[in-house]
């Protein structure tokens, strides 16, 4: 008995966090290597992206990473998206259609119904279609790729590994922070994407390895791309009040764009699927679109990270500004719908960007650098429902601190239009579709916030060890069925085990039960709650050891029960909780006098001044 008491006080529910013991530190060195292979992914990546540029826009085997915006193939140019496009298409068809896309929601689906495995090739075909999409013109970013080959590699790791889903998923988010923080130097930013969009969880058990796993591919991308931020800017001045006001309009515009974007994304996807041809030809149709819009406005071509670098430093004319938010919003929107395979970050910048440069020329405080980068973080933080990567990301990318503030206000803000606007992110919108609902608020346990004492039976029956087991079946039948279970005392009085409603009807349906006892038919191990445990540690240990019901006892006498609890009392308990949630109550108010009162007061007054007027008469009458 007193065993069972010390294991059901020392479980890890009653501490502040939860961890795997020992196999926490296992999973943080799995991050390491993961992390590190990550960076080297994504560095090839970035040169496979370059390699095809070249290819495909200048006809030359080279992998400096180039923008596709200073070709001079002329109208062939339109030509060269669509071959792209063919190409990623009969990769998908024959290879894997998982490389359709722009990563993040494969990653996330793989996580919530795949237990977190994802097929080896994938980490070969999605960088490959990627780099060709986006070095043939597409629109893209990198970074939904990266997150998803790391994801992969990851995934991939852990398959060889004897690990459980849960660091299964652990090594997979690892491994797609990793690839994020390697492409963008941004560290902080692919944890807080990892949080946010892929662990469902925070915990140390997943947020310590992805950390490590964010800071190697960091430090292992340092020695390759060194220190420096993607987008370095001077530090813009520190914001004054109307700055941060100015803001907030930022970020109503930003939110009503990650609105227009997302359903532009998904009413092309929509158009796509009413096409009478496979989807394997999607892709060139899109590719179509790219080149047309690359002929118009060249900057809108690829991932433009040196038109982002233009924006920030103010070399862009309003009316290139104003055709390229337009093209590469379109042209965007359009291939992204199609299925061919490319990221949203770079993206959601350019558009940010641009909105920010045409309206710093109406705001009536900040610089074109400040509105440029907070309108890029608002982007961010509205389209994705992350805002708190939006403001880290930008940061990282700029190291302009004192931006900070700004971006925080409009990115939430953002988040605030899109919460109401939109019931999905652009990423979770694309699983919904494919029937897998994607929860994204993060709680502490309403279990874990109700205790056991309010919520157990404090009525019930005990029953001694050596009572005839027919005596307690004959009560049992007359009565006392409604029952959820039986203490067992010993000779002292002390408990020594417990029936179980379940049990007792189990042995009864078996037979041969008129010369037993009580103590016969126990054969359960004893396991016991305590009136100040949460909820949550009581249900775990009910499903654990699958129980219906188990005595609560007194934490200073666990021989002593006060209780019983039951599996129908966590339905209970999250009653107690919805009462609470929907209770609308007010315990203090302001005292208001009443109407009646008011006009007693008023007449009492009257009547004051009246008599005060006739003692001053009579007093001049007796003088007089």
């Amino acid at each position: 008995m007193g065993d069972s008491s010390k294991a059901a006080r020392a479980v890890d529910q009653l501490s502040d966090f939860t961890t795997v013991n020992r196999r926490l530190f296992l999973v943080a060195a799995f991050s390491v290597v993961i992390g590190a292979v990550a960076a080297l992914v994504a560095a090839a990546l970035l040169l496979l992206i370059g390699f095809f540029t070249n290819l495909f826009f200048y006809g030359r085997l080279a992998f400096t990473f180039v923008s596709p915006a200073g070709n001079s193939l002329g109208l062939f140019e339109v030509a060269v998206p669509v071959m792209g496009g063919l190409i990623v298409g009969l990769m998908a068809r024959y290879g894997s259609d998982r490389i359709r896309g722009h990563g993040i929601p494969e990653a996330i689906e793989s996580i919530l119904t795949k237990k977190s495995k994802v097929e080896p090739k994938l980490a070969v075909l999605k960088p490959l279609s990627s780099a060709i999409s986006i070095g043939s013109g597409g629109p893209f970013g990198a970074e939904g790729p990266i997150i998803m080959t790391g994801g992969a590699f990851g995934s991939v790791f852990a398959q060889f590994l004897h690990v459980s889903s849960s660091e299964r998923k652990t090594l997979l988010v690892a491994g797609a922070a990793a690839g994020m923080a390697a492409t963008f130097n941004s560290p902080v930013a692919a944890v807080l994407l990892a949080v946010e969009l892929l662990l469902f969880e925070w915990k140390p058990r997943s947020l310590i390895p992805v950390g490590i796993a964010s800071i190697t591919a960091t430090v292992v991308r340092w020695s390759i791309l060194g220190t420096s931020p993607i987008f370095p800017v001077a530090a813009t001045p520190v914001p004054d009040a109307l700055t941060v006001i100015a803001a907030l309009a930022v970020g109503l515009i930003a939110g009503g764009a990650s609105t227009m974007l997302t359903w532009g994304v998904y009413g092309s996807e929509d158009l796509f699927r009413k096409l009478p041809i496979h989807w394997m030809w999607w892709p060139a149709i899109g590719g179509l679109v790219i080149g047309i819009g690359g002929l118009i406005a060249p900057r809108a071509l690829g991932v433009g990270y040196n038109t982002i670098d233009a924006l920030l430093l103010g070399q862009l004319a309003v009316g290139v500004v104003a055709v390229l938010v337009l093209v590469k919003a379109v042209i965007w929107a359009f291939s992204l719908g199609s299925g061919t395979s490319g990221g949203v970050l770079a993206p959601l910048l350019i558009v940010g960007g641009c909105l920010g440069a045409i309206e710093s020329l109406f705001l009536p405080a900040g610089t074109l650098t400040l509105w440029v980068l907070v309108s890029m973080g608002a982007m961010i933080g509205g389209t994705m429902r992350s805002p708190f990567t939006g403001v880290v990301f930008t940061l990282e990318l700029t190291h302009d601190v004192n931006a900070l503030l700004p971006l925080l206000g409009a990115a939430i803000t953002a988040d605030l239009i899109t919460v109401f606007t939109m019931k999905r992110s652009i990423l979770t919108e694309k699983v919904a579709r494919r029937g897998v609902h994607v929860a994204r608020e993060y709680s502490v346990e309403l279990l874990e916030q109700i205790y056991t004492g309010p919520v157990m039976h404090g009525d019930f029956l005990s029953v001694q060890a050596d009572m005839p087991f027919a005596e307690l079946v004959r009560s049992f039948s007359n009565g006392g069925g409604t029952a959820i279970g039986y203490p067992v005392l010993d000779e002292k009085g002390r408990l020594s085990g417990y029936l179980q409603r379940n049990e007792i009807l189990a042995r009864v349906a078996k037979g041969g039960y008129e010369t037993l006892q009580v103590k016969d038919v126990v054969s359960k191990k004893l396991v016991v709650a305590f009136p100040d445990d949460p909820m949550k540690v009581a249900a775990d240990m009910l499903a654990l050891h699958d129980l219906e019901s188990l005595p609560v006892v007194e934490p200073s006498n666990p021989a002593k029960v006060v209780g019983l609890i039951s599996r129908e009392d966590v339905f209970h308990a999250r009653k107690l909780w919805l009462a609470e949630e929907r209770a609308y109550e007010k315990h203090l108010s302001v005292p208001r006098p009443s109407a009646r009162r008011i006009a007693r007061n008023i007449m009492q007054r009257i009547r004051r001044q009246k008599k005060g007027k006739n003692s001053d008469k009579a007093r001049k009458q007796e003088e007089a």
